[in-house]
């Protein structure tokens, strides 16, 4: 044993049966010069126990699929992690999620499995993508020891870069609903954020071809010259 092995954090405890299955999930490739119809984007949205970064936990996972330029609903994921310990706090009253939900929740270990076998190799599409793609990463090592290395493009950030005219820059994503016109039925969970954010992303990639943004590379591309923009001082 190493004089300072006992100062890393041990890894997961995984179960055997576990153990294959995650060293037989796909490499991660780049963004490419495919169509944006042609890519297969999994959008995601994560209910956490609130908004600490370091120390909130996932509660549920959804997630839709964007495939052929649609949203294809034979793809879809959800699961509820089990969390034995939880505490009931004001972010139940949003997502609806009671102790008693998350407690007969799926092993956090096999779902968050499951949900990467669902991903693939596939780029990652959210709302606020940063706080979700942290999150996600966060609970991969803690349950899996997996690294996550998935694109993600944000949609809060797509919006703004492809509708400037519209002028609500930090809008969240009711605010888009609104500004487009979307009818959502269903808010305040993670499937149904999911869905209304492949609804509002399908639309974007509808404006993003009308401004010779054509594929996912173009696209990542876009929006990072964009944000550099957005964060030049402006005298």
């Amino acid at each position: 044993m190493s004089l300072f092995s006992w100062l890393r954090p041990a890894g997961p405890n995984l179960p055997a049966e576990l153990q294959p299955r995650v060293a037989q999930l796909p490499a991660v490739t780049p963004l490419t010069e495919c169509s944006l119809r042609e890519q297969r984007w999994v959008v995601l949205d994560l209910e956490t126990t609130g908004l600490n970064l370091n120390k909130d936990r996932v509660l549920s996972i959804g997630a839709v699929v964007i495939e052929d330029g649609a949203i294809d609903f034979s793809q879809q994921f959800e699961r509820t992690l089990q969390c034995a310990d939880i505490k009931v706090a004001p972010s139940v009253l949003i997502h609806g999620l009671g102790p008693s939900a998350i407690a007969a929740g799926s092993d956090p270990a096999l779902a968050l499995l499951e949900f990467m076998e669902f991903v693939g190799d596939s780029p990652l599409l959210a709302f606020h993508a940063p706080f979700d793609q942290h999150m996600l990463g966060r609970a991969l090592k803690d349950h899996l020891g997996y690294r996550l290395n998935h694109v993600f493009l944000d949609v809060a950030e797509i919006a703004p870069l492809l509708c400037p005219q519209a002028n609500i820059r930090e809008a969240g994503l009711d605010d888009w609903i609104d500004w487009f016109k979307l009818e959502v039925f269903e808010r305040h969970n993670a499937s149904a954020d999911a869905l209304a954010t492949a609804e509002l992303a399908l639309i974007l990639f509808s404006r993003a071809r009308l401004q010779q943004i054509h594929s996912p590379l173009n696209l990542q591309q876009r929006l990072g010259q964009w944000k550099r923009r957005q964060q030049s001082p402006t005298f």
